[in-house]
């Protein structure tokens, strides 16, 4: 019935597929909708009932001969391309392996994370404020007079009259305290960028951060100052440290005090770091004024508080002697992975 050659032609192109490419050729050539063996199917019609029934046996048989020997052939295929695949990508475990080097924290990300840290623990809450800031927030509130030199076009990035650049963290304790209506216990620190009209060099930039503390509530006194920052100095610095409080001026606290460090390079006998002094400026800081009290709706005769600035580049650069203010904002890998050390346990600088 079915073309004994045909059948002899199937059985030799199938012994000769050697790839995934000429089984699919071959699939489409005879098992396709317009394949030779599915054409053979329209001779039924043709046919007798008695013959249909032999053709109908001989097609199915021819159907599922190729079809069982078209599957072992590509199990084989797929086999041979994963052997050969395996070989390829083969990886040698017993090669040393690829150095990747691992980052560290940016040494100003260290200090503020280590002085945030350290007032957490003592029961200060993180605070934080706007960038763009209003005068109202950044000046006015703070006792700060319309005549006063922090005004001038000279220190502050002004965006219009009344909005600016803010030159201090200062606006975040003015926002805290103006929005404790029911005027509770305020123990926060709020460290941020801060941008002011300074020429950059060694020691200065036109944007920087501090990390600025607030501590308002009944009571408070210049002892509780003194306390709260020789707990924080002695962690940053180590526990030999020692500090100095000078008089001095700010128009938002009075009385006002600069605080001094003894120097942890010479421990205060005097070398290049202070200057021959044995002594650090590291911040400022005093209580609270009664105006800035009275501004923010408190009564500055029940009411006191004391406030507290740092530099966090100043503490970087003092604790890890780092001589150029401009290193950290440089991103250059040979200087910041120096840190790596410092964040394995290596840093020896304020011991």
């Amino acid at each position: 019935m079915i073309d004994k050659e045909l059948i002899k032609k199937i059985e030799e192109e199938i012994e000769n597929i050697s790839n995934a490419c000429e089984l699919n050729e071959f699939r489409v050539e005879y098992l396709g909708k317009k394949g030779i063996i599915t054409l053979l199917s329209g001779k039924m019609k043709e046919l007798s009932n008695e013959e249909k029934k032999e053709y109908g046996k001989e097609l199915n048989q021819l159907k599922t001969n190729v079809t069982t020997k078209l599957e072992a052939i590509a199990s084989k295929i797929r086999e041979a391309e994963l052997k050969k695949k395996l070989e390829e990508e083969r990886l040698d475990v017993t090669l040393p392996g690829t150095y990747i080097p691992t980052a560290s924290f940016h040494p100003l990300n260290r200090v503020i994370e280590e002085v945030k840290e350290i007032f957490i623990s003592m029961g200060y809450d993180v605070e934080s404020g706007p960038e763009i800031e209003n005068d109202l927030y950044n000046f006015e509130l703070l006792n700060i007079p319309k005549s006063h030199p922090a005004r001038d076009m000279q220190d502050t990035f002004y965006i219009t009259d009344e909005v600016l650049l803010r030159s201090q963290t200062s606006p975040v304790q003015i926002r805290t305290m103006l929005k404790n209506k029911e005027k509770t216990p305020i123990r926060i620190i709020c460290p941020g960028k801060v941008y002011r009209r300074d020429n950059d060099d060694a020691t200065h930039s036109h944007e920087f951060h501090q990390i600025e503390g607030l501590v308002v509530d009944e009571n408070i006194s210049m002892s509780d100052l003194k306390g709260t920052l020789e707990i924080a100095i002695t962690k940053l610095f180590g526990s030999k440290r020692k500090l100095r409080f000078r008089p001095s001026f700010f128009p938002f606290t009075e009385p006002s005090v600069e605080i001094d460090v003894s120097c942890f390079k010479c421990d205060g006998k005097g070398c290049n770091i202070c200057k021959k002094t044995g002594w650090i400026e590291v911040l400022g800081g005093g209580m609270v004024h009664p105006n800035v009290l009275k501004n923010c709706g408190y009564d500055p005769d029940k009411y006191t508080g004391f406030a507290f600035g740092i530099g966090v580049e100043r503490i970087a650069m003092l604790k890890y002697e780092v001589r150029d203010i401009r290193d950290f904002y440089t991103n250059d890998i040979r200087f910041l992975s120096q840190f790596n050390a410092i964040e394995k346990g290596e840093d020896n600088v304020s011991k």
